[in-house]
């Protein structure tokens, strides 16, 4: 991949920021770093997923993408990907920044809104490769989500949706301090399956010990977000 850029000291892979500000957005974190994969690290992304998310017999999203074969599942983390960034607008945007650990890439998390510079809400998702689950990269990584949100944006909630026996992302939802918000309940194959609604306010973030985020590129980005 070659290098478009070298602002700022730092060699830039892939697009150029000042083309598509959110590809300068990094947030580094003690262990790992959050930032918009390049087009060869989304590809180490998709073989990533397509090894595996979560183990057989278990079903934690709504939308069956996991699914299928490993090709499937490559597939879907690219059109995912792509059709993020193709269908960006202020008002109904998604970020999905790979999770970096040592350079190595270990998952996808995501922020996303809809109407954000009226009702400062975002939504999260996530997942991590197998191997890299039950060590807590999950939980910083959406620490870090959250500093974007409501320290350098200005959120004043952050709302998630989680399937009541999804007992790891209830854990992580609730030690960063998010409290019950009623439930969804949605179809599946003919199924009627109950979420739990959580939703952490300002006041509460503000009130947890979560670890530090050096967050970089945030400016320039704000108008794309609709601020």
């Amino acid at each position: 991949m070659a290098v478009t850029s070298n602002r700022g000291g730092r060699e830039d892979l892939g697009m150029d920021s000042d083309l598509w500000p959110p590809f300068g957005l990094r947030l580094s974190g003690e262990r790992v770093e959050l930032r918009l994969p390049r087009e060869e690290e989304l590809g180490r992304l998709a073989r990533l997923a397509g090894e595996g998310v979560h183990r057989d017999g278990e079903r934690p999203f709504l939308t069956p993408w996991t699914e299928g074969s490993a090709e499937d599942r490559e597939r879907a983390v690219l059109r995912g990907h792509w059709g993020a960034l193709a269908s960006w607008r202020p008002e109904d945007w998604e970020l999905g920044f790979g999770v970096f650990r040592g350079g190595e890439p270990i998952g996808l998390v995501g922020l996303r809104a809809r109407d954000f510079a009226v009702v400062r809400e975002v939504k999260t998702w996530s997942w991590l490769g197998l191997e890299h689950q039950g060590q807590g990269y999950g939980t910083e990584a959406r620490s870090g989500l959250l500093t974007l949100a409501f320290d350098h944006l200005g959120a004043e909630a952050a709302l998630t949706e989680v399937f009541q026996d999804n007992h790891a992302s209830q854990r992580v939802s609730r030690k960063l301090g998010y409290v019950r918000d009623g439930i969804s309940v949605d179809a599946r194959d003919g199924e009627a399956l109950v979420s739990d609604r959580l939703r952490l306010t300002r006041e509460g973030w503000a009130g947890q010990v979560r670890p530090p985020f050096d967050v970089e590129g945030v400016p320039a980005c704000r108008p794309m977000v609709g601020l």
